[in-house]
């Protein structure tokens, strides 16, 4: 079974390497999407997989080191493509959350990323 929690952030960055013209060479910002999934079986006494309270003490304070930051200045996020903010995220989250199966991270109403293991 896989129980999920939405999250969001705002954040600014730019793209260094993409080609000059390109629009998101210039400085700009989004309000990011974040679902986290867990899956296992559900537990006894409580009968869930985990308690959303649990899943966001682990996953705010993440978030929190990204919500109204400049990402290029975020150690790891020199460039912070969509795909590398994900990474970072899954990065700093799955240690403390064995259960993790997958992420996605909108950074446009039309556009994100999945990663999962």
């Amino acid at each position: 079974m896989t129980i999920y929690k939405e999250f969001t952030f705002d954040a600014a960055h730019f793209l260094a390497n993409v080609p000059e013209g390109h629009k998101c060479k210039q400085l700009h910002g989004h309000t990011y999407f974040l679902k986290v999934y867990v899956s296992g079986e559900p537990e006894l006494p409580e009968q869930w997989v985990m308690d959303y309270s649990d899943l966001k003490a682990i996953v705010k304070p993440v978030i929190d080191q990204l919500d109204h930051k400049f990402l290029n200045d975020v150690q790891g996020l020199e460039n912070p493509t969509a795909e590398v903010v994900t990474r970072w995220i899954w990065q700093k989250i799955k240690p403390t959350l064995p259960k993790l199966k997958r992420i996605e991270l909108k950074e446009t109403p039309t556009s994100g990323v999945i990663y999962e293991e």
